[in-house]
């Protein structure tokens, strides 16, 4: 498939799947029609980059819809200067967003075979650094943060994670209860990080963030 092919497909993606639906945030708009997603996924999956559901990189793990990635980021207004640590990189597609936009940004994976994807389809994106660890646990060495993405879909969010974040700091992931997955942001306020449901979509769970056995919602 050409340049000039997928250039069409970002432009459609950026027209039929974000520009009808709540991705408002401009920055977030402008990055997604400019990072060559195709690079973010198997070769042999190239021709699926663009298309409005997850794409399989293996293991377990896809690539989560465009729009689901937009309405995350959108979420956070991310604005250039922001450090922002984004949980679950996979192939490092969110992260190459948020450099685009200006942040500083910490991709952090710990699936061998994914982070050393990321690593590669990262090389030339600025403001962006990729580190490998238990997801659950975040990155507390390079916070605090302004912004945490958890790019998937989990159970709850650890407190680990929480308190790595400022005080005033903007939170994003896919929330899993009941076998429904719905997008969540919020704030952090002093110690506490409150979070809202905002739509119902499609997001890949990630490991490593499971519930206690004796948990009851």
């Amino acid at each position: 498939m050409t340049q000039a092919k997928f250039e069409t497909m970002r432009h459609a993606m950026v027209a039929s799947q974000l520009r009808t639906s709540a991705v408002t945030d401009p920055g977030v708009v402008a990055a997604m029609g400019q990072v060559a997603r195709e690079r973010f996924v198997p070769d042999s999956r190239a021709e699926l980059a663009y298309i409005d559901r997850r794409v399989p990189l293996g293991g377990g793990r896809a690539l989560n819809p465009p729009l689901s990635t937009g309405l995350l980021l959108t979420a956070i207004a991310p604005r250039a200067g922001d450090k922002i640590l984004v949980i679950g990189a996979a192939t490092g597609y969110a992260a190459a967003l948020l450099g685009e936009i200006g942040a500083a940004v910490i991709a952090l994976e710990e699936d061998v075979d994914l982070a050393g994807f990321a690593e590669r389809a990262l090389i030339g994106h600025a403001h962006v650094a990729t580190v490998r660890a238990p997801l659950a646990e975040g990155w507390a060495r390079g916070g605090p943060y302004d912004a945490i993405v958890i790019d998937g879909a989990v159970p709850q969010v650890p407190e680990a994670i929480a308190a790595q974040l400022k005080d005033g700091g903007r939170f994003a992931t896919a929330l899993i209860e009941r076998g429904v997955t719905r997008l969540a942001a919020g704030r952090k306020t002093g110690a506490l990080l409150a979070l809202a449901d905002f739509t119902d979509a499609d997001a890949v769970a990630l490991p490593g963030f499971d519930l206690p056995k004796s948990f009851v919602f």
